[in-house]
Order: structure tokens, then sequence, then C-alpha cells
């Protein structure tokens, strides 16, 4: 029994760690980023951040949209992963709010996603229809069409 549960955990181990080696663009942007580019797996992240963190070169490379950094730039990674996290647990009040053009679930949308809250509203009701097209709808459907309609691209 013991073999088996220790074959499972490393199973899993190995699972998790292959998926880590695949993340793209976890560094963000920055002369390690830069540096490292195209490589995957732990040792040229931790690098690419390490470098990035030792220069403080993120920064200065937002602010003046150099080091591969877009200054216009979004958020995107962890911000859309509550946003979809948020969604999937308030669907339904989102439907509702959704279809009238005002409520809570709109108003914690455009502050997750960093949108003005009008145009989460005014999007989100003029585009009922699209977002809702039948009462079984995934909210994976729902989010990726609501990021697409607001302009933001997933991550």
């Amino acid at each position: 029994m013991k073999k088996l549960i220790f074959t499972s955990v490393a199973v899993l181990a190995v699972i998790g760690m292959s998926h880590m080696a695949s993340a793209h663009d976890s560094t963000g942007c920055g002369l390690g980023s830069m540096a490292w580019r195209g490589q995957s797996g732990a040792i040229p992240q931790v690098l690419a951040v390490t470098t990035n963190g030792i220069f403080g070169n993120q920064t200065f490379g937002i602010s003046s949209g150099t080091s591969g950094c877009d200054p216009n730039g979004r958020i995107t990674g962890g911000t859309q992963k509550m946003f979809f996290a948020f969604l999937e647990n308030n669907m339904d009040q989102y439907a509702f709010d959704a279809s009238r053009g005002s409520g809570e679930t709109l108003t914690t949308i455009a502050g997750i996603l960093n949108v003005p809250e009008e145009q989460v509203a005014a999007v989100s009701q003029e585009h009922f229809n699209e977002l809702f097209p039948d009462e079984n709808v995934q909210v994976i459907a729902v989010a990726t069409k609501l990021l697409d309609l607001l302009e933001i691209q997933a991550a």
C-alpha cells in the first residue's frame, strides 16, 4: 500500500513539474527575461527573475518601454485567474446583473480587470444574448466572450 501511495505521489509530482516547465512568460519583462528568452524549465526562470531582481530593471523597462516591457501592457495570469474564479462562483448573479446593466458583480469584475465599471456594465447588458446564449452556458465560454468583448487578451 505504501508503495502505491509513493508511486502515485511521484507521478503527480512529475506531472506538476512538467506543467511548470512549460509555463510561458512567467518571469515578466526585463533584462533577465530577455537573456533567457526561449528557454524553459525552472532554472532559466529562476535565473531570469534573479537577474531582473538584482538589476531592478523591470520598473525602468515598464516606465520606459524598453527591455521587452510594454508600458501599456495589461497584467495577465493571476488577474485573469482571479476573474475566472470570481465568475465561476458568481455566475448566476453576474447573469442577473448583466441583464439589467448594474450590480455588484459588474463592479467587482471591473475592479479585477481594471476596466471602467460603465464599460463592463454596458458591454454585459448590450451583449447579454451573446454571453448567455442558453441556460447551460459554461463559465469559461462566458468569461472568454466577455474578455473578447472588452478587448482583453486571455492569458
